[in-house]
């Protein structure tokens, strides 16, 4: 070539060296091979896209296996992946070995592998030689090391033992891959069989309960801890003529008996047997006994994580009840929902309770911590709930004295002091009416019949043990027909990295839009939680905190409940809400204002929507003002001939009723009626036997102006 001018095509150059050219990516799982590398791989020479299964079957299967292992071991250091080949043809025979080299990638995007390399005939070593079944990656050492680093990966990951089973059956090791496997335990003095791959099935029965003391190699692996190697059929028979005729009959030509051995202590044996003569190298025994202390590991973790979620499943069955049917009127659902670590046993608990007369008492609650101790406690502090509820005391008087018996738990040992949240509500199935009390503990969550949502403001102390004196204040609320009433632990709101805003706002969504079964229902909580739709709604805070669930739903019958029944009970107000405002507690004006909100959540006119909370806010504060009693607001919105209706009606026991004035200027009182007369559509002042009540109504428009 003289100088100055122009090289050569790529193409003619690598033509000239015999080097083909090809390209692979994994997502299309399509291979592009040039002429030069086709004719390679004893196919026509012309460029020409296969599949990878084509590819695939003109490789010697150990040696595409070990393609995957080279290629990952090189993106992961940013090198090249250098490779030997065995070209097979159709008879199985290698006819030539290649040597190929490329730079792999990987694209985040589409998790695919992107390689383009080079394809190119080496002259050793030669076909039929026994160097031809010999390590055939470039660099032994790496692949072997690509291959360990996967392997102890993938049973790091396994969490049961048929996991680590078929992981093992999985396994493709370096220039030898067995197609036998199989794992022996061992029960007393015999041999058992954990599990085996390559077997026919039905092929067990003879090695299952195997005495130890048979003339087998497995039974010689586990009496000694040594293993044991057999390169060939005739070294077999010669050493265990007893038990060859077992073997015989798989027509395998090789085996590997390895010792299974976790904390010094040999718990069985691992078979790899092979169709093929194996010589057992150094490095191959090597690999073989890194691969059983590994499969030994994970076996002990899945054996104890068994024993643990058997103890857990065991313990949850005795400490949580079985939920009755037979309610009259009402259905009931509930699930529990272990974190998943450890004994997967912690301090959240629900029960339902048998009362005189039919009812019965729904009781949920979460001792601190997450461990056997507040297992324990909560086992012992839901004993004393039944207890005391058995004994006819109200709501109140039953948590006053739940929190003295766990406050003296903890005096007996200051260093194991423990706090609990606990909601306790008594229910009358005839009438729907609630009495509940509430101890630091989320308050209910109540789904109208037409999906509406309203949490239910409950009155209550500090949580259990916290202060052996404090007072549970009782609220009482009537759970119409067709509604649902959820109460949970925390956990089902702020697992995920939520807080108590975002998790209600995400449980909201899910009480919105059901339109299935009550039971469908707590499903859908708890995959809002735990299922795959979980992360994408993370909250908030940067740690995806787990706790204990536990939840449950009652459903009064009636059209939208979803409980499956049906009544003959009338038709209820499409919505309602009610809540006690006391002398003493000013500052619950503004939860009645949230509370009408969120009922006229779709109220078609915003004005009318402030309107009607403005004068709320007028009625309360007059009977909290102008009287000395307690104020109760009931609010209803109803379907009309023409249109909804909401009415709200605030009722105190003071003698006193109000009359309309026309307040001067500089008057400080005396508007509230007024502004009643100016915007509301109707209104009035109803005596009771003992006090009064003040009415309005708004009819829906899109007018913000009665008149």
């Amino acid at each position: 070539m003289r100088t100055g001018e122009p090289l050569p095509a790529l193409g003619d150059v690598l033509a000239a060296l015999d080097t083909g050219l090809w390209h692979w990516d994994t997502a299309s799982g399509l291979v592009t091979v040039d002429a030069v590398a086709a004719r390679l791989l004893g196919l026509p020479a012309e460029q020409v896209t296969l599949t990878e299964a084509q590819v695939r079957a003109r490789l010697h299967p150990v040696d595409w296996n070990e393609i995957t292992g080279v290629v990952q071991l090189a993106v992961t250091e940013g090198t090249l992946a250098e490779v030997r080949i065995r070209i097979m043809d159709d008879r199985n025979r290698v006819t030539r070995v290649v040597r190929s080299r490329s730079k792999p990638s990987f694209d985040r995007t589409r998790k695919a592998y992107v390689l383009t390399g080079t394809l190119q005939e080496v002259a050793e070593p030669r076909p039929g030689t026994p160097a031809a079944r010999s390590a055939v990656t470039g660099d032994w050492r790496r692949s072997r090391e690509a291959f360990l680093l996967d392997a102890g990966r993938a049973l790091a990951e396994a969490r049961s033992t048929q996991e680590v089973l078929r992981v093992a059956a999985n396994l493709s090791m370096p220039g030898f891959s067995p197609d036998g496997l199989a794992v022996f335990g061992v029960e007393g003095d015999h041999l058992t069989i954990i599990g085996h791959h390559g077997h026919e099935s039905g092929s067990d029965p003879p090695f299952t309960y195997m005495p130890l003391d048979t003339d087998y190699p497995a039974t010689e692996v586990v009496r000694t801890g040594r293993a044991v190697y057999l390169s060939s059929p005739e070294q077999y028979q010669a050493r265990y003529p007893l038990t060859w005729p077992l073997a015989q009959r798989f027509g395998r030509q090789s085996w590997a008996f390895l010792p299974l051995t976790a904390s010094g202590r040999t718990m069985g044996a691992w078979l790899a047997a092979f169709s093929y003569p194996v010589a057992f190298t150094p490095d191959e025994r090597s690999v073989l006994t890194t691969v059983a202390r590994m499969l030994a590991q994970a076996l002990s973790r899945a054996g104890t994580a068994e024993s643990e979620r058997a103890l857990s499943e065991g313990l949850q069955r005795t400490m949580l009840p079985k939920l009755g049917s037979g309610i009259p009127g009402m259905s009931l659902a509930a699930r529990y929902v272990p974190t998943g670590g450890g004994l997967q046993v912690g301090g959240d608990w629900y029960d339902v309770i048998p009362l005189p007369c039919g009812r019965f008492a729904l009781v949920i609650g979460d001792v601190q911590g997450h461990d056997v101790r507040a297992a324990g406690l909560m086992g012992q502090l839901r004993i004393a709930l039944r207890a005391y509820a058995s004994e006819g005391h109200p709501p109140d008087a039953v948590l006053s004295r739940a929190s003295r018996f766990l406050h003296g738990i903890g005096e007996a040992d200051p260093a194991e002091l423990r706090f609990a949240t606990c909601l306790y509500i008594e229910v009358d199935p005839v009438s729907g009416v609630l009495e509940a009390a509430r101890a630091g503990h989320p308050e209910p969550v109540i789904r109208m019949a037409d999906g509406t949502v309203l949490a239910r403001p409950t009155a209550g102390g500090p949580p259990l043990g916290v202060d052996p004196d404090a007072d549970y204040p009782t609220i009482r609320f009537v759970l119409e027909s067709g509604e649902t009433m959820l109460i949970c632990t925390d956990g089902l709101i702020e697992t995920g990295g939520h807080d108590l805003e975002t998790g209600w706002r995400r449980l909201r969504g899910i009480l919105e839009d059901h339109k299935g079964t009550q039971e469908e229902l707590a499903d859908a909580l708890v995959q809002a939680v735990h299922g795959p739709s979980s992360h994408h709604t993370t909250g908030p805070l940067a740690d995806r905190r787990e706790d204990d669930i536990a939840m449950m739903l009652l459903s009064r019958q009636g059209e939208g409940c979803g409980c499956g029944a049906e009544t003959d009970a009338p038709a209820p107000p499409m919505r309602r809400t009610a809540l006690t405002v006391a002398q003493a507690e000013p500052e619950r004006i503004s939860v009645a204002r949230q509370q009408l909100r969120e009922l006229l959540h779709d109220w078609s006119s915003p004005d009318q929507v402030d309107s009607a909370v403005l004068l709320l806010s007028e009625t309360l504060t007059n009977v909290l003002v102008h009287t000395d009693t307690d104020a109760l607001l009931l609010a209803e919105v109803t379907d009309g001939r023409d249109g909804r209706r909401m009415r709200i009606e605030v009722t105190d026991s003071g003698d006193d009723l109000p009359h309309l004035r026309r307040p001067g200027e500089l008057a400080s009182s005396g508007r509230g009626l007024v502004l009643i007369e100016l915007l509301a559509h109707a209104w009035g002042v109803a005596p009771r036997g003992t006090g009064k009540s003040i009415w309005f109504e708004l009819y829906e428009t899109e007018e913000a102006d009665p008149r």
